[in-house]
This record gives structure tokens, C-alpha cells and sequence, in this order.
């Protein structure tokens, strides 16, 4: 049976560099689905791969509507008996100029609910040895918070549910003015990678030693600077940043390499683990 994967938000940049190298990785028994929520744009995307090899197929698929999230992972389940590789890469655009109470909201819906309806749709179908794989960045660890709000992510005892609650009501604070008096940091970005990784880290604790015995990884992954279409407005200078192709050898790496056991349940950059504390 040929391997299935699946990338989110992979119509540009980032997600589009983790399609093409999937196709171009794995084999002609393989299928990638190529997902976003444009049927027009990833139907552009997919004629954009250069030398597929494994079959490349599109889907639509908007991460913010639990029901569309669920069914495609129902609908992979019945067709090809589950999944080998997740990149849960969707993200929200942030744009200069725009106050955080209007971002926040459609924000923490593709980046923080986006990840734990994957999470909790796609782990269930994840096949032995596969990879569940969600793209974050080195904000997403506890040493970008005061030591006054580490509390709110013990990844030792909190559900998926306790995540969202806890992104939720940051969400609110953001939107009432009172995040900055609660401690929260004035970039957005922040909490919202470090909850992304909170989730990961309370997924992984729930499979960690079944998914010991037969070497499935789950893990958050950090690219590094990428320069795409949603970062260029943030940055005067790119000249250190990675074209998309790039930051994504390192993450295909993880997909398609052999698992190493320190990087379960961790966040990972450039095959070295960001340490959570």
C-alpha cells in the first residue's frame, strides 16, 4: 500500500515547497494531497509541481470549519485506510497597520483551532511509522512568556480542550485591551506558536509509548525565515531568510527520514530540539 500525506495551506510559499518535495520524494504508488481553501488556487498549485513522482491530487479544505476537517479525514480513512504524513501548515496572514483585536480572532482560528482539529481528526488515522508534523515557529516555547503565564500551558496534565480554552482566552483578552496588563506579549505570533507547540506536546504525551513501539513521530517544526509573501512585510531585511524550498529540506527530512527518539513530541529546528522550558 503506497503512502498517503496530506499538507494544509500548500497553494504557496511554505506548504507549496513541502507538496512539491513530497512528490518528488516519495514513489509512483504514493499520493500527496495538495490542500487549501481556493479550489482555483490549488488546482494552479498542483500544474506547478516540478517532476512529480507520486500522484498529486487537490483537495478543499478550510481548516477553521470543524465538519470539512473531520470529513476529509473520514473520507481518508475509508479510502486508503489512513494516513502516513501530516504538515498541518494553514496560517492566518497578519498585515502591518491592522489593529491586533481584528486579527486576532480569524488568527487563532486557522493557527491555534486550525491545529488542534487536525490533531484531534488526523492522529486517530495515522498509520503506524507515520509522521504528524505542525508547522510553528522558535516563538513557540515557554521562555517566550513570562514565567508569570508558564502556568497556563502544563503540558503535563492539560487536554486538547484545555489548549483551545487557554488560546481562547487570550483571544478575548487581545480583544478587550487587557492582554498587555495579564502579561501577554504584544506580538501576536507568540502565544499563539507557543500554544500551537502546547498542543503537540499534550497529543504526544497521550501517544507517546505506542507510537514508541513502531516509530510514528509526532512533533512541531520550526523552518527558520522564509521568505514569502507573508513575512516580507515584517522584515526590512531578507537577506538571511531561506527561499521556501529551502526551509522545507529540513522538515521533509523529518517526514521521510527514520525517526530519531529526542525529537517526539518536541519542536524542532533544523533536526536540532528547541527546548520547551
Amino acid at each position: 500500500m503506497g503512502r498517503i500525506s496530506v499538507v494544509t495551506g500548500a497553494n504557496q510559499g511554505l506548504g507549496f515547497a513541502l507538496a512539491e518535495g513530497l512528490a518528488q520524494g516519495l514513489t509512483a504508488a504514493d499520493v500527496v494531497y495538495l490542500t487549501g481553501r481556493d479550489a482555483a488556487r490549488i488546482e494552479a498549485a498542483a500544474g506547478r509541481i516540478a517532476s512529480p513522482v507520486a500522484e498529486v491530487r487537490t483537495r478543499v479544505l478550510d481548516v477553521t470549519e470543524d465538519a470539512a476537517v473531520a470529513a476529509f479525514a473520514d473520507e481518508l480513512r475509508q479510502r486508503h485506510g489512513g494516513v502516513d504524513i501530516v504538515f498541518s501548515n494553514a496560517a492566518a496572514r497578519l498585515t502591518p497597520d491592522t489593529p491586533w483585536a481584528e486579527l486576532v480572532g480569524p488568527f487563532v482560528d486557522t493557527n491555534n483551532l486550525g491545529t488542534t482539529r487536525m490533531l484531534r481528526s488526523f492522529s486517530p488515522i495515522l498509520r503506524p511509522g507515520g509522521r504528524l508534523l505542525v508547522v510553528a515557529s522558535d516563538f513557540g516555547t515557554l521562555r517566550s512568556l513570562p514565567a508569570s503565564l508558564h502556568g497556563r500551558f502544563d503540558t503535563e496534565t492539560m487536554s486538547l480542550d484545555d489548549v483551545d480554552a487557554a488560546m481562547l482566552a487570550w483571544r478575548d483578552a487581545v480583544i478587550a485591551g487587557t492582554a498587555a496588563a495579564e502579561g501577554w506579549p504584544e506580538w501576536i505570533n507568540i502565544p499563539s506558536k507557543v500554544g500551537q507547540v502546547a498542543a503537540v506536546r499534550v497529543l504526544a504525551r497521550e501517544r507517546r509509548e505506542r507510537d514508541k513501539a513502531d516509530a510514528t513521530l509526532v512533533a512541531a517544526v520550526c523552518p527558520g525565515l522564509v521568505d514569502t509573501a507573508a513575512s516580507r512585510p515584517w522584515f526590512e531585511n531578507m537577506s538571511e531568510a531561506q527561499t521556501p524550498e529551502a526551509a522545507a529540506a529540513a522538515l521533509l527530512r523529518l517526514a521521510l527520514g527514520p525517526v530519531r527518539p529526542e525529537t517526539y513530541g518536541e519542536l524542532v529546528q533544523f533536526g536540532e530540539v528547541r527546548p520547551w522550558r
